[in-house]
């Protein structure tokens, strides 16, 4: 990735991950400081995630930001508290949730945020049943969220319903609190691409409150491949040759054939993995196979992929 940062017009950072971009090894410095300790532990948990090789690199970019500001502060140069409000486009399953908890640690560990942690909510977790109901309800939230990260998944779901709808209450609730407390808590939205585009357009000048935007495409089928690997290996168990075949025809067939916000990429992964698991240890009780190998192996009567595509 040449650019993995873009400034708009407005001052924002637009940043597209592109997982096919190849990321050269880093090269490790010889003196080491507390400061890249922190940034070498983030690294280390990121390259253990499948397709997110040029995340490690816009990370690095953040961090250098953040401590680059420190630098120019302590020189006496214009300095201010950056606002680090995120907004994550893309599918479900493509990584967004497991950045964002890294993203907290990191910044708890560079004395960004006091604690680091993250709070997920959606739709029914912020909009409330009556009039002030989901002020108060938004406001509980970001209180629990002080020191660390609220990450809202399918935050286009608040501008739905019109001006009647209680979703534009949590979203002034929120836009109050991002002005008001902006350095005391990250405020992360994430959602599919389209829903989030069309989600801003119906809220002008809340795009303009997210420095950062960073885009997650799909994972290709070789990297679905490998997510699926990982999980059994953790599980320790191996796909035989005929089922790492058929598995790899499917997720091919069902990445051309569904509708592309339908894919939950990594998840859809994971359930397979976890049915098929079950189905395997039927077939080895009702054979009585309990010898060291079939029990780690899933072979491909065991895969089982769900009825509708």
């Amino acid at each position: 990735m040449d650019q993995p940062i873009r400034m708009k017009n407005n001052g924002q950072i637009s940043i597209t991950l592109n997982r096919k971009a190849r990321v050269e090894p880093v090269t490790e410095p010889k003196e080491q400081t507390g400061d890249h300790e922190i940034l070498r532990e983030i690294e280390e948990q990121l390259n253990s995630l499948v397709g997110l090789n040029d995340v490690k690199h816009v990370i690095k970019e953040i961090y250098a930001w953040i401590i680059v500001n420190k630098k120019r502060e302590e020189k006496g140069l214009k300095a201010g508290k950056q606002v680090l409000h995120m907004m994550f486009k893309g599918n479900p399953g493509t990584g967004k949730t497991t950045v964002a908890r890294l993203i907290g640690k990191l910044f708890q560990k560079v004395g960004v945020l006091s604690k680091g942690h993250l709070i997920e909510c959606e739709r029914a977790d912020l909009v409330g049943e009556y009039i002030g109901h989901t002020a108060q309800k938004t406001r509980d939230l970001i209180k629990k969220a002080m020191g660390g990260i609220l990450f809202i998944d399918e935050a286009y779901s608040l501008g739905r319903g019109g001006e009647k709808d209680f979703g534009k209450e949590a979203i002034d609730t929120l836009v109050k609190h991002m002005e008001d407390k902006q350095h005391d808590f990250v405020l992360i939205l994430a959602g599919y691409s389209r829903e989030m585009d069309h989600f801003l357009a119906l809220n002008p000048g809340l795009e303009s409150r997210f420095p950062i935007i960073i885009e997650f495409p799909d994972y290709t089928v070789e990297q679905l491949m490998d997510i699926g690997k990982m999980m059994m290996k953790e599980k320790e168990y191996i796909l035989s040759h005929e089922a790492e075949k058929k598995l790899r025809e499917h997720l091919s067939f069902v990445k051309s054939s569904f509708i592309r916000n339908r894919f939950s990429n990594g998840r859809y992964v994971r359930n397979i993995i976890e049915k098929s698991i079950r189905a395997q240890a039927m077939r080895l009780l009702i054979n009585k196979q309990f010898d060291r190998s079939e029990l780690m192996t899933i072979r491909s009567q065991d895969l089982i992929f769900p009825d509708e595509h």
